[in-house]
């Protein structure tokens, strides 16, 4: 479900792209607001990766051969490209201006399946979701269908122009 609420976010980096086998690609990326990273999911099309990846700077070249190469030899999906160690740091979009829209989870953090037994799998993190690994359960209670996350639909693409 998404919003109307549309923002602009820059200083970009990209961190993964995972595809699977739809038309739609999703980027994890950071960006800085007051001074602190930002970890967010953006869904995308390909087209729209393409643009990105052009945009890249210098590293443009790279990644499109990068998601060519793994979209012609993956054998299991989701497809992962990661982008955060040293030989493959994370990839900055300079000068670029995202235009987002925020989306809503549907459900509830795991559905609102009433068939399932509550202590069933109670200890079990597997589904956790939360970006704090000590987050504890008072932090996950809070949770509320109806509030933004931190994944959006990428709407356009700006570049800043400098005189």
């Amino acid at each position: 479900m998404a919003d109307d609420t549309d923002f602009f976010i820059e200083q970009v980096q990209i961190t993964a792209i995972v595809f699977d086998n739809s038309d739609d690609v999703t980027i994890w990326a950071t960006t800085f607001f007051d001074q602190e990273p930002h970890f967010f999911h953006l869904g995308l099309q390909f087209q729209q990766l393409d643009l990105l990846l052009r945009l890249a700077g210098e590293r443009a070249g790279k990644l499109q051969e990068d998601v060519a190469d793994a979209l012609a030899t993956v054998t299991e999906w989701p497809c992962l490209l990661e982008y955060t160690s040293e030989a493959e740091p994370p990839v900055p979009l300079p000068s670029v201006a995202l235009k987002l829209s925020c989306t809503y989870p549907a459900d509830g953090p795991f559905g609102d399946d009433d068939e399932t037994d509550e202590d069933e799998g109670a200890d079990d993190d597997t589904f956790n979701i939360s970006i704090d690994p000590d987050a504890d359960e008072a932090d996950t209670s809070e949770y509320e269908a109806g509030m933004p996350h931190n994944i959006f639909y990428l709407e356009d693409v700006f570049l800043r122009v400098e005189p």
